[in-house]
Order: C-alpha cells, then structure tokens, then sequence
C-alpha cells in the first residue's frame, strides 16, 4: 500500500513536470490550476504514505535515508504551498516538482534500505529532525528561486522573448522571496537546534558540527546581503551553492545521526 501511494505521488508530479515539459516546447507556458492541483494530490499521497511509515516505526519516519529522501521531498512541497501561493509565485511549483520528483526516484529505485525501522521515541529529537528537514525545504526552495531569478536575468540580457520570461515573477519579486526563504530556513533550523538541546541526549559531534556549519554557512549569505555584499544576483548564487552543499551533506549527516 505504501508503494502505491508513493508511485501515486510520483506520477502527479510527472504530470505537473509533463505539462510544464509540453507547454514550454509549444511556446505557450502559462502558470496555472493544473500544477498546483498536481502538486496538492503528490504531497496528500506523500503525507498517506509518512502517516503510514511512521505508525510501522512507532515514531516520525526519519530513520534511514530512504525516510529522509521522502521526508525531504514532501517539505520541498509543504513549503511551496504555503509560501509559494501565498506571495503569488505560482510558477515555482513547476520549478519545485522536478526537484521533488528526482529526490523520490532517488529514494525508490536506489541501493537504499527501505526496511521500516522501529525506535525509541523522544518527542524533542523527533522535533528536532522534523523541523531541519522542513527548514531544509525552505532553503531548497530558496535554492529554486534563485534558479529563476538567474535565468530570468540570462533572458532579459540575452533580450530573449518567450512566453516563459513573461510568466516569471518580477526579478524583484524573486529576489525578495529568496530572501524570506533564507530567512524561513534560518528560524525553522534555530528553533530545531533549540528541540535538540532540549532533549538533552547525546549527540555525535561530527554530526552537530556539520549541522551547525549549514547554520553558519546560511546565516553569513544573510549577513553578507545584509550589508550590500551580495546584491541579488550573487544571493541567488550563494543560495543555489549552498543547497547544493545541504544535499550532499544528507547522507553523511544521517550516517552520523544513527551513531553515538
């Protein structure tokens, strides 16, 4: 059953990514209902699919790399639809389900253990790696719009004329959502850090410095922004290479997470 609704999910997604794919080669790309609803049916299947895993390991299903891809694609989601719709930046839905889509085929047809794993729960811990997961999805998000922004630069440089540069948001719209993102990311990994600490477990030390570095690392582009050291278009690469930096850290991390 689980399966099901993870293939499920996947295909919304492929239909999202489809129509996106078929309306760009027609010269026709125009934000609309069709993602968004293919985008809600993923991320309600996905949550069937977690509210399900989690009751087989008897706490949030974030206990092996497998849990961590599905989690993670599902917050990618989660934050689109709340911030995304909410400041009218209906085209990063487009933006976002291929980035969701190829995390989940990653996590399905992988060399990854998708054992259900049971274990001792702590209300604190289990908020700590719920929130930096989301928090992560913000600044994947951040990372996508500043994809857009850098492209939408390239076509009004370039003077290129496409139905897409005219559906994108205004450049300075997205510079200003990859900041709140930024922003969003930031405050969800502080407060996971202060869940953590009140849990008062023992942490692995490589992983908690890792996870602080991530913090740092994002907290210094918002200071660099902040005093006129990143202007736009080096934010939106700074972001970018920064989310790029989180992805590859995800396996070490939860390596690190299942150690003393």
């Amino acid at each position: 059953m689980d399966r099901i609704l993870l293939i499920g999910a996947i295909l919304s997604l492929v239909c999202s990514l489809g129509y996106t794919l078929f309306a760009l080669g027609a010269g026709n790309f125009r934000p609309g209902r069709f993602n968004v609803v293919a985008i809600l049916v993923a991320f309600a299947l996905m949550s069937a699919f977690l509210y399900l895993r989690g009751k087989l390991e008897g706490s949030c299903p974030l206990n092996s790399l497998f849990d961590v891809l599905i989690f993670q694609s599902w917050s990618f989601l989660l934050i689109y639809l709340v911030v995304g719709t909410a400041y009218r930046l209906s085209l990063l839905g487009a933006f976002t389900a291929p980035l969701a889509f190829l995390m989940m085929v990653v996590a399905l047809v992988g060399p990854l253990d998708q054992t259900p794993r049971a274990r001792a729960t702590n209300a604190w811990i289990e908020t700590h790696a719920a929130l930096s997961i989301v928090a992560y999805g913000a600044l994947g998000l951040a990372a996508v719009a500043g994809i857009m922004y850098l492209l939408q630069e390239r076509l009004l440089k370039a003077h290129k004329v496409s139905s897409l540069l005219y559906n994108l948001p205004p450049i300075t719209d997205l510079a200003a959502a990859i900041v709140r993102l930024l922003w969003l990311g930031i405050v969800l990994l502080t407060i996971s850090f202060a869940a953590g600490m009140l849990s008062q477990m023992a942490v692995n030390q490589m992983k908690y410095t890792a996870s602080l570095a991530i913090w740092g690392l994002y907290a210094f582009i918002l200071v660099l922004h902040k005093f006129g050291f990143a202007p736009p278009r080096r934010l939106a690469l700074f972001t970018v290479g920064g989310f790029v930096l989180v992805l590859l850290s995800l396996p070490g991390i939860q390596y690190l997470s299942s150690r003393p």
